[in-house]
């Protein structure tokens, strides 16, 4: 994750603060997931799951994960009783109140990376300050490929060769 160097302070009741040296985010403050009644803990694998599908969501994204995983779930895929892992390409760090988020994504051809990074960073936002309510304090991306039109034909072909 990237330190950022900032350091915030608001109203006593709802603080932000980020330490500069060691890359810590704190808030303190009222928090949906600690109550009078109990404490909701979300595991990492839910905000993965949750990354993952809302950077799917957006038109552009051709993929979610690196080449060598992507192979990796393809093979998974094609044995009975396995499935590809939903949260492939996703990194996340989670406290008792923020997220930290790092995403490897595999663009179309033509596409503004620009824009896009702009557009699957606020659906992921979105999505999981809304299903867990957790701050997400970055939402990191690196565009690891793009995949041209033509790929998924050869793809085809080459599988449709041996019967």
């Amino acid at each position: 994750m990237t330190d950022t160097g900032k350091s915030t302070t608001q109203s006593p009741e709802s603080r932000t603060t980020t330490q500069a040296s060691g890359g810590e985010v704190e808030k303190s403050g009222n928090s949906a997931l600690v109550t009078k009644d109990g404490t909701t803990t979300i595991a990492d694998t839910v905000v993965q799951k949750i990354a993952a599908l809302a950077t799917r969501e957006v038109s552009g994204v051709h993929d979610v994960g690196g080449g060598a995983t992507r192979a990796f779930n393809a093979i998974r895929e094609r044995i009975p009783g396995a499935s590809a892992s939903s949260g492939q390409g996703v990194t996340v760090e989670v406290g008792e109140k923020q997220a930290a988020i790092d995403l490897q994504i595999l663009v179309e051809y033509g596409v503004s990376i620009a824009d896009l990074s702009r557009s699957v960073r606020r659906n992921v936002i979105t999505a999981v300050e809304q299903m867990t309510a957790l701050e997400v304090v970055e939402v990191n991306i690196h565009v690891g490929d793009v995949h041209l039109p033509g790929d998924d034909n050869d793809e085809q072909a080459d599988s449709s060769r041996v019967q």
